[in-house]
């Protein structure tokens, strides 16, 4: 088994003073890993992950997860690269196909955003470019359908799976035997990682609005997405994850980053 890492999402910057400033706190609370929504409100996640890297010490930024068809691979290539040297191996670039309303987006960039059929082919292409130098950063896929699957386990150092909200254990179960199969002789090659929406019971309206259903619902419906305040109980959630499905990997999004670091560091203390 893989020992466990830690990271936070971020999504929201209002100014590099601000950004900056979370960046220390993220690495400060214990954190393995600062991530980067593309885009970051409506900001680049390359700059501002450029200024983490530089406020912190062994902090690890990455994307989480990049549009492919905002950039050509010739441009990404250039970004990753750039990252990757300047921060000597702290950088790891997540792909992915671009999040609900990419499409808009990639027309104010002058970008075609690419039909479904034609996603996952241009993605692979872009990883092609991308895996032509050996000393680059570490690639992480998201990826819940069978094609995105397929590219993870074939290409992907990292893959994080994603998991609708309401997503139980027995519907993860069937994933992550899917994704075993498809990585076949790779598999202990690749760190596995799983996304979470929540921690603990209360409310949020804004995880309601974007998951349909609010963190209580998510609770009573055993979802995977959300786990309990209390961290030694979470702890052993994790660790019974780890052992039934090798998830090692954890993020979640920046608003829970204070609880989910006591539970961080309970789960390690546990045996992470």
């Amino acid at each position: 088994m893989k020992p466990f890492r830690f990271g936070v999402v971020a999504g929201y910057s209002p100014g590099l003073t601000s950004w900056t400033a979370q960046a220390e706190r993220v690495e400060k609370l214990g954190f393995d890993t600062l991530l980067a929504t593309d885009p970051v409100g409506t900001a680049d996640p390359f700059v501002l992950l450029g200024a983490a890297a530089a406020v912190t010490i062994d902090l690890t930024v990455g994307t989480f997860v990049l549009a492919d068809p905002f950039r050509t691979p010739e441009a990404l290539d250039w970004q990753a690269q750039t990252l990757h040297r300047q921060t000597r191996g702290r950088f790891e670039l997540g792909l992915g196909v671009g999040r609900p309303g990419a499409d808009e987006h990639a027309k104010s960039l002058g970008r075609e955003f690419p039909s479904p059929g034609e996603r996952i082919t241009r993605m692979a292409a872009t990883i092609a470019h991308l895996k032509r130098t050996a000393d680059r950063p570490r690639l992480m896929l998201a990826g819940g359908g069978p094609k995105m699957l397929a590219l993870a386990a074939q290409e992907a150092d990292t893959v994080t799976f994603s998991w609708a909200p309401k997503t139980t254990e027995t519907e993860a179960q069937s994933i992550v035997d899917r994704f075993r199969e498809l990585a076949g002789a790779r598999l202990p090659d690749i760190e596995l990682g799983l996304n979470l929406m929540a921690v603990g019971t209360e409310p949020s309206p804004s995880i309601a609005r974007w998951a349909g259903a609010d963190v209580p619902e998510l609770v009573a419906g055993g979802a995977v997405t959300v786990l309990p305040a209390d961290p030694a109980a979470a702890a052993e959630t994790l660790l019974r994850w780890r052992e039934r499905w090798g998830i090692s990997y954890v993020t979640i999004n920046s608003g829970y980053a204070e609880p989910f670091a006591a539970i961080a560091d309970e789960t390690r203390k546990a045996g992470g």
